[in-house]
């Protein structure tokens, strides 16, 4: 009976020991915009419409038809800007990162 006791015990701190580990973990979100070929609102549906495929860790999609642009908000720890444009790829979307200017630039403007 103590043999018993003492595994359900140890069952319960190994539980509670693995889920403070992964609580304590911080998610890394970044943002990234995509300079994207899209042209219609067709485009922007099947992109909407199909966020799986884009890869894991994906927690918001925006697309502007009139800019060209698909900004993804991403777990970096699931997820990468090479693997989100090879699942755009997969939706017959062409796209690639889109460089921002440096700051010291837009500082000046």
């Amino acid at each position: 009976m103590k043999k018993l006791l003492m595994l359900c015990l140890a069952l319960v701190m190994g539980a509670g020991l693995t889920v403070a580990a992964t609580k304590g973990a911080p998610k890394k979100m970044t943002t990234t915009v995509f300079a994207a070929d899209v042209d219609c609102d067709h485009c922007v549906k099947k992109i909407l419409n199909n966020v799986p495929s884009l890869g894991k860790g994906i927690k918001d999609v925006q697309v502007s038809l009139e800019k060209k642009e698909v900004t993804v908000v991403y777990d970096a720890s699931k997820n990468s800007d090479a693997n989100i444009v090879k699942g755009l790829a997969s939706l017959k979307v062409k796209a690639e990162v889109k460089r921002s200017e440096p700051e010291s630039a837009a500082a000046k403007k």
